[in-house]
């Protein structure tokens, strides 16, 4: 097995990777080498940093858990086994890939702390027509050719080094995220089991039945000379008038306006005017269409109209498709070049023209427009039909635009010779598992979407006209006795099969011919759960690890690629190819903008790991802009809106940071937000952690044989010598274990983060540490070892609750905190802390007590933020009506004390006098507490402060008030304005009564 070595590379240098992989300049980038050493743990005999800092804390791990294997636990009796859906090669991974690698990783990584064997399958998609798209860029960029000048064989040897680049720095920005795959399985879906999956599952399906070949209509890309996948269609709604600029046009095109034509009734003086977005494609109508029961039209049914270009007549038709109240109430129709007209032709057996070829230029259907580009065109025929007089004018109109994803260039419905899927059966059969409980999405929302998609299925066309991707194992055999076509794993397999099925002989075939198109790239991408593991040979892995357990994806691409796997694994395996999806939503910007190149907001997942200076940023865009990964208008626009989208850059944040914000995300609602900031907040949380750690070791390092303290507190053995705070916090702690075990079952992940902060920053750090530090500082052998043993018990169990989704950094805290029993190897060898084994330490009405000393503290806390005292030269006093409470607080007057920040604190007789000069708060029906301000402050000074800290106030108030009193104000104001305004006033006005209160307090003083 290849292993690997971090090496953190200088600007400009070269680097070759091991096998023969091309030389590659790395610009500020740390890439990850293949060698065949075993790797040594990380040298730890440096002192404990003062500060987390995760460029240091991240080197080194992620070689040596390769390198001992501990991605894979051999020999379990249970397995989990994922595949990693296939990112695209063409370029850097990005957050959305960040989010599926670290939500998959903290799954894989919570089962392998189960015990599990884990396989977890990485791999990369030969994506065929993006990147055909961003090759072809490149190469006209910077070597001035096309591919045509190319040629097929050189062009796909291009794409071939291409992919060798791209795709080896997409495995190492995996690796960068701590990603613990499969990296032996790694698979390319043009890897040659791939290739032969791919020809196996075609020739199964034609001999099945479930393969044709037809002329129909297509998304077209021009631009391309290709069709593309519906998911690759943008459809851009236009409100009006607007100007887009068109691949191949030097002038932006004017789409979102309505033209008015006439058509002459043949033999007659009538005339029908139809409306239309595209008057260049009425050069194709073959009938114009009115409802049967408009009697407007009634006496035209069966007529014909004269086409003023071809020179022939066109039927008037019927049918009830038509809206009579919409225009005219007529309709033209061009079966060639719309989905809607096409389906209108098959009903009426209308004749099919094809207006434009495959580069978007008029074709000879009238010679006078020949080899006009399409929208050059819609200008002539306007002017034509002007002069025929029968051009009636235009208006704007809202309309949907199909457009290329890739290139932005229009779709062009066209008619073209392809391959198809029939669906329908396998579809029902998709359906059908959901039903029954056999396949189990999650969330349970997209049922509903799935059989809404799968029971309107249409057969799935998987041809593809490109150079780079799975050449068609279809054959064109030509004979004596005609054509024919068959799926075939050789031209002598072709002939052979041909000879058998027409009964001919084999001597009478003249050719035979591969088909020059691909396979659509979801096509292969489909096969991946299974042809992975080998299929269709009957591997070892095939039979061990297929099914697998879950699939963990974008629910974007739950119909086109989800529903695609479930139904050809149904029909090719005879099994499902996983037992559960999980669906997560869509990255979004801060202000919950799509991220998109253009938008100039996508994020590489390395900037955030390392962090990226503006001008890196930019850099980087003007380079993709020179070598043609970007147009010139998607460069233009992301220069503009980077610098509003990241000001001062992007700030180094680590990979654990990362990780653990895209989980605390519900990734399951279908739009997320992300903000850069609160990474570098989830950093901050790394380095509490860290100075959580660094306080426990000195804290051990004060007490006699404090290495017997790093050992879990035992329930049966100590809950006698704990104090009331280590009781407290070891229930909290069995809930933070019974929350991560729960809520990874549920795949909830969000749930488990939350509950992690809330645990370690509010209950350990800020309440339980404040808490235990007179005791380690005053407090007896007994005492100090007992609260050392539960803070180690807190952060032993923490970090490993956190290892999932901080690996680098539990790792490295897991290696440096002291253990008095046997440590394993690495944290990744290390059981989950399970629930039953926590839960009895769970105490709910302890919990109660203490949250009533928290809020006595809290009490005191904010009555000396009323009044400005900073220091803890404070003394407090408290009345509790209730004999428990009043016990518990007594018991716990240093903890209150300390928390507090008061100097000391006496219980007082409820019949005993509050003492004078004090300022009293009412934490709950059974108690007050009362701070003792005389001689901690000056009442007189202090009234001076506040006066005019209510005169402002005062002003402010009076402001806002006279705003929303003015005449018109909520008639002209809108409503978020005007709730703003009363939301503002409300709250000055809380503040005003406070500081009054505080006044006439201060007053009798």
């Amino acid at each position: 097995m290849l292993q690997q070595l971090v090496y953190y590379l200088p600007q400009d240098t070269i680097f070759t990777r091991i096998k023969c992989l091309p030389t590659l300049n790395v610009l500020k980038r740390t890439f990850i080498l293949y060698t065949g050493q075993q790797y040594k743990m990380k040298d730890l005999s440096q002192p404990f940093a003062s500060g987390y800092k995760p460029s240091e804390v991240e080197q080194g791990w992620y070689p040596w858990w390769e390198s001992r294997g501990f991605f894979r636990k051999h020999g379990a009796s249970k397995k989990f086994v994922m595949v990693l859906p296939p990112p695209n090669i063409t370029g850097h991974l990005h957050l959305g890939h960040a989010l599926t690698c670290a939500v998959q990783d903290a799954i894989a990584r919570w089962h392998q702390l189960q015990g599990d064997e884990v396989v977890w399958v990485p791999g990369c998609d030969h994506a065929g027509i993006a990147t055909q798209a961003v090759v072809e860029r490149y190469l006209w960029a910077t070597q001035g050719v096309t591919k045509h000048q190319l040629g097929r064989e050189r062009f796909v040897n291009e794409v071939w080094k291409w992919k060798e680049e791209k795709g080896t720095v997409i495995l190492d920005q995996l690796k960068r995220l701590g990603a613990s795959l499969d990296w032996d399985k790694f698979v390319f879906t043009m890897d040659k089991h791939m290739s032969e999956a791919v020809t196996a599952a075609f020739i199964q399906l034609y001999d099945s039945g479930l393969l044709y070949r037809k002329k129909s209509l297509v998304n077209w890309c021009c631009s391309l000379q290709s069709a593309i996948s519906d998911i690759e269609v943008d459809h851009v709604y236009l409100t009006g008038p607007t100007e887009l600029n068109i691949p191949g046009y030097e002038k932006p095109v004017t789409f979102g306006m309505m033209y008015d034509f006439a058509y002459r009734v043949n033999n007659s003086d009538e005339e029908l005017v139809v409306s239309t977005t595209r008057p260049e494609t009425m050069l194709g109508d073959t009938a114009v269409m009115v409802h049967p029961e408009d009697e407007r039209y009634s006496h035209l049914h069966g007529k014909c109209v004269f086409h003023p270009f071809r020179k022939d007549v066109i039927p008037v038709i019927t049918d009830a498709v038509v809206d009579p109240q919409f225009g005219t109430g007529v309709v033209k129709v061009t079966p060639g070049h719309s989905q809607e007209d096409f389906d209108v032709g098959q009903r009426h057996n209308l004749q099919q023209l094809t207006v434009f070829d495959e580069k978007g230029k008029l074709t000879d259907i009238v010679p006078e427009f020949k080899n006009l580009p399409r929208f050059a065109a819609r200008q002539a025929v306007i002017e034509a039909l002007t002069e025929m007089r029968l051009y009636h004018g235009s208006k704007p109109h809202p309309m949907m635009v199909p457009r290329c994803s890739r290139t932005h260039d229009i779709i062009e419905p066209l008619l073209k010779p392809q391959w198809f899927i029939r669906c329908s059966d396998m579809a029902a059969k998709a359906i059908d598992v959901v039903q029954k409980g056999e396949l189990h999405i999650y969330p349970e929302t997209y049922k509903k979407t799935w059989n809404e998609w799968l029971e309107n299925d249409i057969d799935w066309c998987v041809s593809r006209q490109l150079w780079w991707g799975h050449q068609i194992p279809a054959y064109c055999v030509t004979s004596e006795d005609g054509e024919f076509w068959v799926a075939a794993r050789s031209r002598d397999d072709a002939k052979s099969k041909v000879a058998e099925k027409e009964g001919i002989s084999e001597s009478s075939i003249v050719s035979v011919c591969q088909d020059e198109d691909v396979l659509d790239t979801w096509f292969s991408s489909a096969l991946f759960p299974f042809a992975a593991f080998g299929w269709p040979r009957h591997t070892d892995c095939l039979e061990h690890l297929y099914p697998t357990t879950l699939l963990e994806t974008g629910h974007d691409i739950l119909f086109f690629w989800v529903a695609r796997m479930v139904m050809l694994g149904l029909h090719l395996t005879q099994e499902l190819p996983f037992k559960g999806v999980l669906l997560h939503g869509l990255l979004c910007d801060a202000q919950g903008h799509k991220m998109s190149k253009s938008r100039g907001n996508v994020i590489d997942p390395i900037d955030v790991i390392e962090g990226a200076s503006l001008k890196v940023l930019k850099d980087r865009i003007t380079s993709s802009g020179k070598n043609g990964t970007l147009s010139s208008e998607e460069t233009s626009q992301a220069l503009q809106k980077q610098t509003s989208n990241f000001p001062n850059g992007i700030p180094e944040c680590g990979a654990d940071a990362l990780r653990f914000t895209l989980c605390s995300y519900n990734f399951k609602n279908k739009l997320l937000s992300v903000d850069v900031n609160s990474i570098e907040q989830n950093k901050f949380l790394g380095n509490k952690i860290w100075q959580t750690v660094r306080f426990l070791l000195a804290s051990m390092e004060k007490v006699p044989n404090g290495i017997e303290c790093a050992s879990r507190v035992n329930i049966t053995q100590r809950s006698a010598d704990l104090s009331t705070m280590d009781k407290w916090i070891m229930s909290h702690l069995a809930q933070l274990v019974h929350n991560a075990n729960q809520n990874f079952v549920t795949y909830d992940l969000h749930h488990i983060t939350l509950g992690f902060v809330t645990f370690w920053q509010n209950h350990l750090c800020d309440t339980y540490l404040e808490s235990i530090k007179p005791v380690l500082n005053e407090g007896s052998c007994e005492a100090r070892s007992s609260a050392l043993s539960t803070l180690w018990t807190c952060v032993d169990v923490g970090l490993h609750i956190l290892s999932p989704f901080m690996p680098f950094l539990t790792e490295e805290l897991y290696q440096r905190l002291p253990r008095y029993a046997k440590k394993c190897e690495s944290i990744m060898q290390c059981d989950h802390p399970k629930t039953e084994e926590f839960m009895c330490w769970n105490d709910q009405e302890l919990e109660e007590s203490v949250n009533h000393l928290l809020l006595v503290a809290a009490a005191f806390r904010a009555i000396k933020a009323t009044y400005n005292i900073t220091h803890s030269r404070v003394h407090g006093s408290f009345v509790c009506l209730n004999s428990h409470l009043n016990t518990v607080l007594v018991e716990n007057l240093e903890v209150v004390k300390k928390l507090g920040r008061i100097a000391s604190l006496t219980a007082i007789d409820k019949n005993t006098s509050p003492p004078t000069s004090s300022s009293a708060s009412t934490t709950c029906d059974s108690t007050i507490v009362y701070l003792h301000l005389k001689g901690v402050i000056d009442p007189k000074q202090e009234l001076v402060r506040l006066r005019k800290k209510m005169s402002k106030v005062q002003k402010e108030e009076t402001k806002i008030t006279s705003i929303i009193t003015a005449p018109g104000y909520i008639e002209r104001s809108p409503a978020h304005i005007q709730d703003t305004h009363q939301r503002k006033l409300a709250s000055l006005r809380a503040q005003l009564e406070q500081l009054l209160f505080i006044v006439q307090n201060l007053e009798k003083m």
